[in-house]
């Protein structure tokens, strides 16, 4: 079998000393790149940077492997991982392997609606849990006390996504600027610091046929922070569209905004009751991850399909993080 571009799969068998590999990349991803790995009797996953343009401090594969080991061996729904290779002669980049869980992700609104409206609620609401339950451990309890510093997480995270959008200028996005200069002007303290994510959502967990979180996917900007980023970042990407154009807040059954944050808060016992500056910061940061997006679909540095209207989606981000603040 070829090997799938970004991958080496030759040279990855004589690494892992095993039999005939094959190959297939994943849907769905716009930054790593993620492909279902098997010599016919074993599965895994493989993570791997994107092709070219690879922003600083982003797609760093050990840092994915350190959260995924703490988190799995800690009883969290997190794939364990099996192998780090931070050798670039292998296939080209750092890369890791870990276990292959089944389970659907969910992307598109159609096939949520078939679930049902009660399906529909639990699935929501185990997402939510799943959440809380992150936020609930404990980082030195779980050997994570070093993975990020939650003094001044969002002071931090403002700056860090303006340098992100300047890495990735390619065109004029009109309003960003701005939005960043109101993000920044009014900076919340944030409370105690827990495990974030850093991009929580429906498509990036895989759920189990009696529609539980199986595994949290895609660790990548996980770090130690403010875990309200996590709950506003939630609540943006409800609103946005999945692959059928529709948002999963139209599908029947699915819990409003306001239930998914009381949920949260009563799982986890947070305040929740001003999370604008949280949700307009999580449009700015989903926005300037997409303009990343569309800075390598114009540059040809992605693989996959469906890159050609990702810059389409920056706009609408833009106004909803100033839409958010005006209705602080």
């Amino acid at each position: 079998m070829a090997s799938p571009r970004g991958l080496d799969l030759d040279r990855l068998r004589d690494y892992l000393g095993t039999g005939e590999l094959t190959a297939t990349m994943f849907a769905g991803g716009r930054s790593n790149l993620t492909y279902a790995v098997t010599d016919g009797t074993d599965r895994w996953v493989l993570r791997r940077p994107p092709l070219g343009h690879v922003l600083p401090t982003a797609h760093d594969m050990s840092r994915e492997h350190k959260v995924l080991a703490a988190l799995s061996a800690a009883g969290f729904p997190a794939p364990a991982p099996v192998r780090l290779c931070t050798d670039t002669d292998v296939i080209g980049a750092p890369f890791y392997l870990m276990e292959h869980v089944d389970g659907t992700i969910h992307r598109d609104a159609a096939v949520l609606d078939q679930l049902g409206p009660d399906a529909v609620r639990a699935l929501v609401l185990s997402l939510v849990d799943t959440l809380a339950d992150l936020h609930a451990l404990e980082p030195a309890a779980i050997g994570l006390a070093d993975f990020g510093r939650p003094e001044g997480f969002n002071e931090r995270q403002v700056r860090r996504w303006k340098k992100q959008l300047d890495a990735s200028h390619s065109r004029e996005v009109p309003g960003i600027e701005e939005l960043h200069a109101r993000l920044a002007a009014e900076i919340p303290a944030g409370g105690p610091g827990t495990v974030v994510h850093g991009d929580y959502r429906l498509d990036n967990v895989l759920i189990s046929d009696d529609l539980r979180v199986n595994a949290v996917l895609d660790w990548e900007m996980s770090t130690l922070g403010d875990p309200l980023s996590d709950v506003a970042l939630m609540l943006v990407y409800a609103g946005r569209p999945l692959l059928s154009g529709r948002t999963m807040l139209s599908v029947d059954g699915h819990p409003t905004l306001d239930d998914l944050a009381a949920h949260y808060a009563k799982r986890s016992g947070r305040d929740v009751s001003d999370l604008h500056w949280y949700v307009a910061f999580a449009a700015f940061k989903l926005a300037v991850i997409l303009e990343g997006v569309h800075y390598r679909y114009v540059h040809g540095q992605t693989l996959g399909e469906g890159f050609d209207t990702v810059g389409e989606m920056v706009g609408p981000l833009v106004a909803q993080g100033h839409e958010s603040l005006e209705g602080h």
